[in-house]
């Protein structure tokens, strides 16, 4: 039985070698010029790090256009092995949502960092854009679906799962709020209500909340929305979901979205709070009342469902 690892880069080398097929094929049928992006990114990083691309000219073009190739590379198979560690931890998209969820990560690993580079700029891209950046990316998540789907591992034939239910969507979607308002309640909120949890975790949970509690009201903290911070909250929305689900052995697919989907409304909501409280109250008594919410809303997600999660250690539930 092939393991979560090998199957994830089986699956991303078929979903880059489909990728590049379907650009490929695009490019020759208009006759357009292949994108430069992976090479100005090459050249954005090397300025980062205070250097260049060695060579004289010739040789550093070269350079540039292996060293984005490579990148482009690394990113898909990246990617396999992330689809593959999550179906395997038990998020199972079906086969057509797994193929845009798995093609819509590919796309923003690629168009990320190349965004936050200042290399391009997604928001001046016209329609054609658009469909010559998504149509390659979708033909590497379907590709990537097809091999996760037809090569299950071990793990995934001992750890069967139930549909999630509607409440525990909600309680997803909520604590995916709560991870909004403090980022540390994504690993926080599961712990404290783990019934199995050892007394380090849970000294860690508490301090790991205690410090954002005290950061979150100092002048320099980044923006929640900002480059640095996002990301870090929409997959810790997600995973704190999927660890509401592994408690009662329901499929993650359903929950983490929802977890995704709050963590990003709370981050957003929760900027727009601070924004506007910040012109009637000083900012320390918003920044509490936020706290409080917070706090609240991942008890609310958390607290139910201890005694399910149990029952799910001492037996495996059907599919």
């Amino acid at each position: 039985m092939i393991g979560t690892l090998a199957r994830g880069l089986l699956a991303g080398a078929a979903g880059t070698t489909v990728l590049d097929a379907v650009t490929y094929l695009d490019t020759a049928w208009r006759g357009r010029a292949p994108s430069d992006t992976p090479d100005r990114v090459v050249d954005a990083l090397a300025r980062r790090l205070d250097g260049g691309v060695p060579g004289s000219r010739g040789a550093r073009g070269h350079r540039r256009t292996a060293l984005g190739a490579l990148g482009g590379i690394g990113t898909g198979l990246g990617v396999g092995v992330l689809a593959s560690a999550l179906r395997a931890a038990g998020v199972r998209f079906p086969g057509p949502v797994g193929a845009v969820v798995a093609g819509a990560a590919a796309m923003a690993a690629t168009d990320g960092p190349a965004a936050a580079l200042g290399v391009t700029d997604p928001r001046t891209w016209g329609a054609a854009d658009w469909v010559s950046d998504a149509a390659p990316h979708l033909a590497y998540g379907a590709a990537v679906q097809v091999v996760l789907s037809a090569v299950p591992t071990a793990r995934e034939d001992r750890d069967r799962r139930t549909p999630a239910p509607a409440v525990l969507v909600l309680r997803s979607a909520v604590l995916g709020v709560a991870t909004g308002g403090r980022s540390s309640l994504a690993v926080a909120g599961p712990v404290l209500s783990d019934p199995a949890a050892g007394r380090a975790a849970r000294l860690g949970a508490l301090a790991a909340v205690s410090g954002e509690l005290v950061g979150d009201k100092l002048p320099r903290t980044p923006a929640r929305t900002s480059v640095q911070s996002l990301p870090a909250r929409l997959l810790g929305g997600g995973a704190a979901a999927g660890r509401l689900a592994s408690r009662t052995g329901a499929n993650g697919a359903a929950p983490v979205t929802a977890g995704v989907l709050g963590s990003l409304a709370g981050s957003f909501g929760g900027l727009a709070w601070r924004r506007w409280a910040s012109r009637r109250v000083p900012d320390w008594q918003a920044a509490l009342l936020e706290d409080a919410v917070s706090l609240g809303l991942a008890a609310a997600a958390c607290l139910p469902g201890r005694s399910a999660q149990r029952r799910a250690r001492l037996s495996v539930v059907p599919s």
